[in-house]
């Protein structure tokens, strides 16, 4: 994969924690906290840095849109995670209804 591909990859970890946490105007305690809730995992760079990928950081604004309206951080995790499971069995469960054969 050339680094122009991983830079539009939503799952490359590209973004520092200071970088991340700017671009979605949360404090790095808030990327913390929302790691050790298991909501994301960032990768750690060779010197032991976090690195966030712009998807996780679209579950950690997910979860600070609900920590702002008075969720608990770890309430708000389990929420974001419930809710992207729920929308992943939807969609699994269209592809299989639409590759169905269909009763006439």
């Amino acid at each position: 994969m050339s680094s122009t591909d991983r830079s539009e990859d939503e799952d490359h970890p590209v973004y520092t924690m200071g970088s991340a946490a700017e671009l979605i105007g949360v404090t790095p305690a808030f990327l913390r906290a929302v790691g050790e809730a298991g909501l994301i995992t960032p990768l750690r760079s060779g010197g032991g840095h976090r690195r966030y990928s712009r998807d996780q950081l679209r579950l950690a604004s997910r979860a600070r849109d609900l920590v702002d309206q008075g969720t608990p951080v770890e309430a708000a995790c389990r929420i974001v995670s419930l809710e992207d499971s729920l929308d992943e069995a939807l969609r699994i469960n269209a592809e299989l209804q639409g590759s169905a054969p269909q009763d006439a």
